[in-house]
């Protein structure tokens, strides 16, 4: 199979070739080409040592040069070449104690940690590397590590879970061996650090067949290790009306949810809260808990804190046929953008209950139109929304800074949310001096 390769790759090939080095294409943009994907970041293995890489290269960085890696800026563009090389023992679960230098092909595909990415591919000759079938599992749609399991995830617990991120996002069963291997060594994922765990249950929640991959996380006790709360929902139920028990319902409502990363991490850990309670603070409860979760696996504040609010709010009462001024209430809460998020999430919340896929549609796209409506109206969902604010007030009443002011200006606001027209300068210090006036008699 001819395989076309971007002009930059080819040219970086053709000039290791020229000054007599091997050169092949290797890992995941030849994986995701053979399947008929777009391929992104290419990256070349040579016999090339980085001191040649250097010299044949006008411009290159040693970005891991200790492990052979260099990073080639040629055209406007940055490619990664990489010396081929076999690994000694991996003494901290992640990299090699030392590393050989070879320039034998199948020496370097023997240290990768599945066989659909222990493929090369010469782009000067066409000719194709395969020493361990990788073709063939491609085919096959098979996950298979190079060699026995146990070696390759012991010496980095990591390609465990990059094993389960790969069967939710190419959907590819794991070869019986390999999955058996599993149980037996999830301990060991233990010795990970939380940012590479993260990164890789991040990408794997972003899968297609995401509960696939949820099942076999809690099938090989990696889920007990690395998300133990969610792993504790199994056998307990989240409700009367949910016919799954509370660690299905996470994984389905997961798995269905639109797939960006903030939703699919909400609607995973958005009930979690009903170990504690089941009560309807479980959505703030479980808001906690998702904190408490992503804090241990060192996840951004941006995220966590999206994550938390959509969680949090995740129980909201608004509906498609709720009255205008409960849908300008609520939008005013949590504001446009995550209102939406909640309709999204509402939704994989239901397909995690198994309610019927039209009605799903016809909840989101009714309730979706009624927030448009209102936005579209551009009336007064917040206090900066009003027609006056606190300087008007104490100006016009005489009044000074204080907690009068924040009070009068949401009375303001929630009489506007009943009545839109009332959102005039002249009818809002009307109502003001009213409100001013009752407050000082229920005083005195």
């Amino acid at each position: 199979m001819k395989i076309a390769v971007p002009p930059v790759v080819l040219k970086a090939s053709a000039l290791l070739t020229r000054h007599g080095f091997q050169a092949y294409v290797v890992g995941g943009a030849l994986r995701d080409t053979y399947l008929g994907r777009k391929p992104t970041d290419w990256d070349i293995t040579t016999d090339a040592t980085p001191n040649d890489i250097e010299r044949i290269f006008e411009r290159s960085i040693p970005t891991g040069r200790q492990f052979g890696t260099m990073t080639v800026l040629l055209d406007g563009d940055s490619l990664e070449i990489t010396t081929m090389r076999s690994d000694g023992p991996y003494s901290d679960g992640r990299h090699p104690d030392y590393i050989t230098l070879t320039n034998n092909i199948h020496d370097d595909l023997s240290r990768r940690d599945f066989t659909i990415n222990a493929v090369a591919y010469d782009p000067i000759s066409g000719h194709t590397i395969d020493p361990f079938s990788g073709l063939r599992h491609l085919r096959k749609r098979l996950l298979v590590t190079v060699g026995k399991p146990e070696e390759r995830f012991q010496e980095d617990p990591l390609r465990m879970l990059r094993l389960v991120r790969f069967q939710a996002t190419l959907g590819f069963k794991i070869e019986k061996k390999t999955r058996l291997s599993l149980p037996g060594l999830a301990r060991l994922i233990s010795q990970v650090s939380p940012e590479r765990v993260l990164s890789e249950l991040s990408k794997m929640l972003l899968g297609r067949e995401l509960l696939s991959g949820l099942h076999t996380l809690y099938a090989s006790d990696l889920m007990d290790q690395v998300l133990p709360e969610l792993a504790a929902g199994h056998k307990v139920s989240p409700g009367n009306r949910h016919p799954y028990d509370l660690l299905g319902h996470a994984m389905t409502a997961a798995h269905f949810a639109y797939p960006s990363l903030e939703l699919r991490w909400a609607a995973l850990l958005h009930d979690i809260g009903k170990l504690e309670s089941s009560r309807r603070d479980h959505a703030e409860i479980s808001a906690q808990w998702a904190r408490n979760i992503l804090r241990r696996l060192r996840a951004k504040n941006d995220l966590i804190d999206q994550v938390a609010i959509l969680i949090a709010h995740h129980m909201f009462a608004v509906h498609p046929h709720s009255s205008d001024r409960e849908i300008r209430r609520f939008l005013a809460q949590v504001g446009s953008k995550t209102a939406m998020e909640l309709i999204k999430l509402r939704q994989a919340d239901m397909a995690g209950m198994n309610v019927d896929p039209r009605e799903i549609i016809s909840f989101g796209q009714a309730l979706e139109g009624r927030f448009n409506d209102i936005l579209d109206q551009e009336h007064a969902l917040s206090i900066k929304d009003l027609c006056i604010n606190g300087h008007y007030l104490m100006e016009t009443l005489d009044l000074e800074a204080g907690p009068i002011i924040g009070e009068i200006l949401q009375y303001l606001l929630e009489k506007v949310w009943d009545d839109p027209s009332l959102n005039d300068p002249r009818q809002l210090e009307r109502l003001a001096r009213s409100y001013l006036k009752s407050s000082q008699q229920n005083r005195d």
